[in-house]
């Protein structure tokens, strides 16, 4: 921060100026801002994994593989745009390119082109399959010698060819039926395009609003959790409606109108900054050496890694995963580009900042930081795990849940992720008043104690799903509302760690190295998006037309899983616990 930044910010906090629900009142902007910008984000993401399974005809590894690569990238650019911030453009204009980039890639988007038509190999040979029905009365049949077999998956994974009386014509093996989607290369690539902008775009503006919102609280003001809760009650606020209106557009009208509807949001966004009517003067602004001709210079090189981010879609789309057998190091050397970058990142930069930290910062600075490269450790597994929700939930929403509401309506599988944002808006202001008695009683659990209940909770909610599907009916569908109560104690769960974590940075962080750390809070959530993609392929089941072929498999696979990660994550989580004391010990009177 500049050092007309922290004037500002201790000017604003300590002094009787006009406030916002007791906090400096520019933080009722910055809410706003991020609320139109995370109604963009989570508009598209509500739709991404839909929009690659039924529009592309993606398999499941392609579709879950490439939406934890997007979301990895998405999370790890804000470690380049945080240390860009801090060194040259500043907060604000970092947020105001950012969130330009981010509305092109959304309207870029709305041009899929006509849907996938899909095929079937079968022994090497390939035929065409065409659907029938709506719904989950849709059924595919493969055309062979002219004739139109249904085709229906089997618990051996094998793949059964029924003729028009129900008897079976044909068995095909395990692993001899692929199915697939003639696509159009250039739409494909069209659709890639647009994942990079917003990629890029992302970078610029998600570590910076956050370090606005920081610099709003002078060192030692104790409403810093409370503000950041707040604040992050406006990312909810923002994807609670899209996560209801994008995908309501993309099954009325079309996925187009999904996609526009975010990218309005987001130009929503750019505006309350673009004409903020000096409100934000004094915050985020450049560093007072930075060189305002590099600006253009910057902008023009953050358009050339374009192609850059394209070659590493394309790589990831085209992985196929090692032999079995070939070890932890195979594993590792036989990962895509993308999965290499992000392990080599967090690898050598964590420690590296650590090392930088022990010569350049005092001895309590450098033991803050360390507490602080602890936690991002222990961040990264909670946000595996919750983020799920994007990819093998929400596929399991559309396969393996019964959608219906009360028997009155229907809600589509993007819209379930719904449940998450209403259960933060609501329960964000009860978080944010119970943190605040708390500390006046002096008994607020420590951040490390947070952590740990918020790692266990995120596993309880995945075994509380897998104990709602012992209820599955004969149809292999669970109810409306184990998928609703696991959302709830995930959401509760991510109040204990997502706003407290971006204050916590803001604490422990080095003044001088603030964005480059708020990057790296970011680029642990990145790996964890990538790990979270690998996660959701071990989910992956047999598809035909964007349809499992098999619904008792599907619900079995998708419930191993999750009792795996759901146990794994109360394990970790309670080591945490165990760890809290001597880490807070570390963290220097920082709450």
């Amino acid at each position: 921060m500049s050092k007309k930044q922290t004037n500002a910010a201790v000017a604003t906090a300590g002094s009787g100026g006009e406030e916002w629900f007791g906090h400096p009142r520019q933080l009722a902007r910055l809410f706003t801002t991020e609320m139109w910008e995370r109604f963009g984000f989570y508009g598209m993401r509500a739709l991404l994994t839909l929009y690659l399974a039924e529009h592309f005809l993606f398999d499941d590894t392609t579709t879950t593989g490439l939406y934890g690569g997007f979301t990895a990238l998405v999370y790890l650019t804000p470690l380049i745009g945080g240390l860009l911030a801090d060194r040259y453009l500043g907060s604000k204009r970092s947020v105001k390119f950012g969130a330009i980039m981010m509305a092109l890639g959304y309207f870029t988007l709305c041009f899929g082109g006509d849907a996938a038509k899909p095929y079937a190999m079968i022994d090497g040979q390939r035929y065409e399959v065409v659907n029938k029905g709506e719904g989950d009365a849709r059924q595919q049949f493969a055309v062979i010698s002219g004739q139109e077999l249904k085709i229906k998956g089997n618990e051996d994974r094998t793949v059964s060819l029924l003729g028009s009386d129900g008897a079976e014509v044909r068995r095909v093996a395990a692993g001899e039926f692929k199915a697939g989607g003639e696509r159009s290369s250039f739409f494909t690539m069209l659709m890639l395009v647009g994942l990079t902008l917003i990629t890029i775009g992302n970078g610029f503006f998600k570590p910076n609003i956050s370090t606005i919102v920081g610099s709003l609280y002078a060192q030692g003001d104790r409403r810093r959790d409370a503000g950041f809760t707040i604040f992050y009650m406006g990312i909810n606020l923002g994807s609670l409606f899209s996560q209801l209106l994008c995908p309501w557009l993309a099954m009325t009208v079309g996925w187009w109108a999904g996609f526009g509807l975010a990218a309005l949001g987001m130009l929503f966004s750019w505006s309350l900054i673009q004409f903020d009517g000096g409100r934000l003067s004094g915050y985020g602004e450049r560093p007072e050496t930075a060189d305002s001709s590099r600006d253009m210079l910057i902008y023009a090189g953050a358009l050339l890694t374009i192609p850059v981010i394209l070659f590493l879609f394309s790589n990831l789309m085209s992985y196929v995963a090692p032999a079995a057998g070939s070890g932890i190091t195979g594993y590792i050397m036989g990962l895509p580009l993308m999965g290499k970058m992000l392990f080599g990142t967090f690898l050598v930069g964590v420690p590296s900042i650590l090392i930088w930290s022990y010569f350049n910062g005092s001895r309590v600075e450098f033991q803050m930081m360390l507490a602080a490269m602890a936690l991002i450790v222990f961040n990264t597994v909670f946000w595996t795990l919750f983020e799920q929700a994007g990819s093998s939930l929400t596929l399991f929403a559309d396969r393996n849940t019964d959608l219906s509401v009360f028997g009155l309506f229907n809600i589509s599988a993007g819209q379930t992720q719904f449940f998450n944002a209403f259960f933060i808006v609501a329960l964000a202001p009860v978080f944010s008043i119970m943190w605040n008695g708390l500390a006046k009683r002096g008994i607020e659990p420590s951040i490390p104690v947070k952590f740990a209940v918020a790692l266990m909770g995120v596993g309880a909610g995945f075994l509380f799903l897998v104990w709602g599907a012992a209820f599955a009916g004969p149809d292999f569908k669970v109810g409306l509302w184990w998928l609703a109560g696991l959302y709830l104690i995930h959401s509760m769960a991510e109040l204990c760690i997502s706003p407290v974590g971006l204050s916590m940075i803001t604490k422990l962080s080095i003044a001088r190295i603030v964005g480059m750390m708020m990057g790296v809070w970011f680029l642990s959530i990145s790996v964890a998006q990538y790990v979270a993609g690998i996660v959701a392929q071990v989910a992956s089941v047999e598809t035909v037309g964007g349809q499992v072929t098999n619904l008792q498999v599907s619900l079995n696979t998708y419930v191993d899983v999750f009792t795996t990660i759901g146990w794994t994550s109360v394990i970790i989580g309670g080591v945490l616990f165990l760890l809290a004391k001597p880490i807070k010990k570390l963290m220097h009177g920082v709450n």
